[in-house]
């Protein structure tokens, strides 16, 4: 069995003298939090026990009880009525931070014993302890109850003592077959939210491998990301290489314009001041909404990359495996913007992959060497142009494709698409080398090998939520005219 687990947001709405209570039940959990902290820096060894006996270790070491009267470091000395289920949660986000600092230790130790054995000089500082505590209360059962789709009851410490609060929800709705776990109090500016994760079982999809080599009803989704018109082209092909639909996800000249303006402006702020105080960050507003507008695109583009799959009934996500790309040279807005759109690309694949998970849909990442510049039905090198021009050369960026060899012509990014698609066949071998070219609407995926880069979507359990690394240096193109939607027609590339 596999799991799939996400987040709902909802936004509490209480009485304004009640937001107090929600300050002061932070802070406590906060102060608690340093507390054990504290108590495992003097007791180093709780850390290598599991992690519900270094629970037990540390309420014997500070919890007052009938047959424990004299803890070691006694708790009651914050405040002396603490639920028990606050204090457990607070020991557990306590024991988090701890492991992470104890594991970052002992990583620069032996840099640094790695660097003196070389006879090298080491001056990078070791880490610190935390200095401050923001993190965001957890509620586990007993500290909240009465649960509906509208409102909640939450045990509030109001800075004397502990009451019942119920408040309103508003916001995502829990699915159907998924379950609850323990919210969590978070504020965001004036607002405070509850952040429930919520999970589900299901039976595992198969591997890559699996499904293209053992089933040829698979259907897979190739995506080629762009960063300018077409933020992403999605091609729908079965493992034989029939191609069944293609979609153009628009929107990047209105994305890349808006956040070149609001660069612009930050440029200017900064030139007239001429001083960026250390430590402080300027144009915060600014710098905010460019934040939320790439994490607004980043989440609605990958939505609607696994929505057209599953349309289609795809159980593959195929990606290029990108490197780093390097802006090139120009105005500060210009660079920043050209940075900020290769980001995104990670950003969709790192959203995509877990929001396909969720859906069944398994994602994997194949070499993208000459993605764009390979001919899908020949493989032999294209001219890549714009209207209007002669197609010859290579454009980066153009909108139109021709080959030369097999006279296939259409839209650059389309072609990139079932390249990538095509590859991830060919790593798994499953056609012959001998069968002859046929046309696109039943091609056929020639024999050779692969990318050997890594293949993400083997294992049965969630697939890893670290961000995914940001381009290559190969020039990335990107179509600026086409078709946009999607085409049900299976090619739209002539014989």
């Amino acid at each position: 069995m596999a799991k799939a687990t996400k987040t709902i947001r909802q936004t509490l709405h209480q009485c304004p003298k009640h937001t107090a209570w929600f300050v002061a039940t932070q802070a406590l959990y906060n102060q608690v939090c340093a507390f054990y902290f504290d108590v495992i820096q003097a007791h180093p060894g709780i850390l290598e026990l599991p992690t519900k006996t270094a629970l037990t270790a540390l309420e014997t070491l500070t919890h007052t009880t009938n047959d424990n009267p004299h803890p070691v470091m006694p708790l009651s000395e914050i405040t002396p009525t603490i639920p028990a289920m606050f204090r457990r949660a607070a020991i557990h986000a306590a024991l988090g931070s701890a492991h992470s600092f104890h594991t970052h230790l002992e990583k620069w130790r032996t840099r640094k014993d790695k660097a003196t054995r070389k006879g090298k000089k080491f001056t990078e500082r070791p880490p610190v302890p935390p200095r401050s505590w923001k993190k965001s209360a957890v509620f586990y059962a007993g500290q909240y109850k009465g649960r509906t789709a509208k409102s909640i009851l939450l045990k509030l410490w109001t800075g004397r003592a502990w009451c019942w609060l119920k408040v309103h929800l508003s916001g995502q709705t829990t699915p159907d077959e998924w379950e609850l776990g323990s919210p969590t109090l978070v504020q965001q500016g004036e607002q405070w939210r509850l952040h429930t994760p919520i999970e589900k079982q299901f039976t595992a999809p198969g591997s890559v491998e699996k499904q293209v080599t053992s089933r040829s009803d698979t259907k897979i989704c190739a995506i080629d990301l762009n960063i300018t018109e077409h933020l992403a082209v999605c091609t729908v092909q079965t493992v034989e290489g029939t191609v069944l639909a293609t979609r153009f996800i628009r929107g990047g000249k209105e994305l890349h314009g808006l956040r070149k303006r609001l660069l612009g402006r930050i440029a200017r702020n900064r030139r007239k001041t001429g001083l960026i105080a250390e430590g402080e960050q300027d144009n915060a507003a600014l710098w905010a909404k460019v934040r939320a507008i790439d994490e607004d695109t980043a989440h609605q583009v990958s939505h609607r990359i696994v929505q057209f799959a599953q349309a289609h009934g795809a159980t593959i996500l195929v990606f290029e495996h990108l490197g780093h790309f390097k802006p090139q040279q120009g105005t500060y807005s210009k660079r920043g913007n050209e940075k900020r759109s290769y980001w995104l690309g990670g950003r969709l694949f790192h959203y995509a992959k877990y929001k396909g998970w969720n859906e069944h849909i398994v994602t994997s990442r194949v070499n993208p060497r000459n993605t764009s510049r390979e001919c899908a039905r020949c493989h032999c090198p294209v001219a890549r142009y714009n209207a209007g021009q002669p197609a010859e050369g290579y454009t980066p960026g153009a909108s139109l494709v021709l080959c030369s060899d097999c006279q296939m012509r259409g839209n650059a990014d389309r072609n990139a698409s079932l390249v990538i698609g095509q590859r991830l066949l060919a790593r798994y071998q499953t056609h012959s080398q001998e069968k002859p070219p046929t046309p696109l609407h039943a091609e056929r995926s020639l024999k050779k090998d692969g990318d050997a880069r890594s293949q993400d979507a083997k294992r049965r359990r969630r697939p890893s939520s670290n961000q995914a690394r940001h381009g290559t240096s190969v020039e990335h193109g990107t179509a600026q005219d086409g078709v946009h939607g999607m085409a049900n027609t299976p090619s739209g590339i002539p014989r």
